[in-house]
């Protein structure tokens, strides 16, 4: 009988997970703001507590300072990358001749005939044009619109959110359980970033990699998707540093080695000490809900999947019949 009532709960498990798949995908435009200003919640919610405990200030003094700060941040954080999009549009032409050169000395070095390549057709199907770095540009500045172009939406809901007044969970419960890990992990994964971020930054600014500044807050914000995002934060400087003439071949061998020796010594010792087992999941899980969430909500479900999953799985581990799961979730077999 318990057999059939595990196999009966699995089921219906399969078949909200398709049902809440798809209620996710279609209300995408409303879900999305929301999700994304209680996770911002948590993590403004410490700064508050911060000024009420230590600058004495009352709590509606101390929201309105928070919610400025956030703004601000935000608006600076949108035009480096602006500002950095637009001048890397500029520059396409230098790296076009770079790119040329780089090739002419590839074929007088490599015998790339003999192989059945010709230079002048390897040129023209690998050379960059000035209209479409352009065009590139702009579709990358009309994606990170698109993401702030919920901004006010986020904003509202994280007003009222933080004005209203409720008392804290009880320990021991659930809702307890749930906002402790999640603003564990959420505060340990900005104050991370936000390091990462400036490390790389710095280290590529001292080398005199152009756009030093853009390519820290790109790591800052990618290192927020697991795994993945650090490998992109690495790799993304790599055609502006192959392709800028000024530096030398050390400073362009330091200038990916370091970043990517930073990454690696953060994401594997400096972050796991940080976290402990603050979500607890098996780093398979967390692949495959980084892949979900990105096919239904695109770049932010990436950036949200590790605490929604962790949620899931705090949330199936406290229901008896779906504790196996939960477990699963860990990576602990039953």
């Amino acid at each position: 009988m318990d057999t059939e009532r595990r196999v009966q709960t699995m089921c219906l498990l399969l078949l909200t997970a398709i049902a809440a798949g798809a209620a996710l995908y279609f209300l995408s435009p409303v879900l999305i703001p929301f999700v994304l200003a209680v996770f911002l919640v948590y993590c403004l919610t410490p700064i508050i507590d911060l000024q009420m405990q230590y600058f004495r200030i009352g709590r509606t003094a101390a929201l309105i300072t928070t919610v400025l700060l956030g703004c601000i941040l935000v608006i600076l954080l949108w035009g480096v990358v602006w500002a950095s999009v637009s001048e890397m549009s500029q520059h396409a032409g230098e790296y076009e001749q770079e790119l040329v050169r780089l090739l002419d000395d590839l074929a007088a070095r490599v015998p790339v005939e003999k192989l059945g390549v010709e230079p002048e057709k390897l040129k023209s199907a690998v050379s960059v044009s000035r209209e479409s770095v352009q065009m590139l540009a702009g579709s990358l500045i009309g994606s990170i619109m698109s993401v702030f172009s919920n901004g006010m939406l986020v904003l509202i809901f994280m007003i009222f959110m933080m004005a209203g007044k409720r008392t804290p969970p009880k320990p021991g419960t659930i809702l307890e359980q749930l906002e402790s890990q999640i603003k564990s992990y959420l505060v340990t994964k900005v104050l991370v970033s936000a390091a990462t971020g400036f490390l790389v930054g710095l280290v590529l600014n001292l080398i005199g990699v152009r756009f030093a500044l853009a390519f820290g807050v790109l790591t800052f914000l990618l290192n927020f998707i697991p795994n993945i995002g650090s490998a992109i934060a690495t790799l993304l400087p790599l055609p502006v540093v192959v392709l800028n003439p000024e530096l030398g071949t050390v400073a362009k061998i330091l200038a990916i080695a370091i970043p990517g020796g930073i990454q690696l010594t953060i994401g594997n010792v400096v972050e796991p000490r940080m976290m402990g087992k603050s979500l607890d999941l098996h780093p398979v899980v967390v692949l495959l809900g980084l892949i979900f969430f990105g096919m239904i909500w695109g770049l932010i479900g990436m950036f949200l999947a590790t605490p929604i999953v962790a949620l899931i799985k705090i949330i199936l581990e406290r229901i008896e019949l779906t504790k196996p799961v939960g477990k699963l979730l860990s990576g602990v077999q039953s």
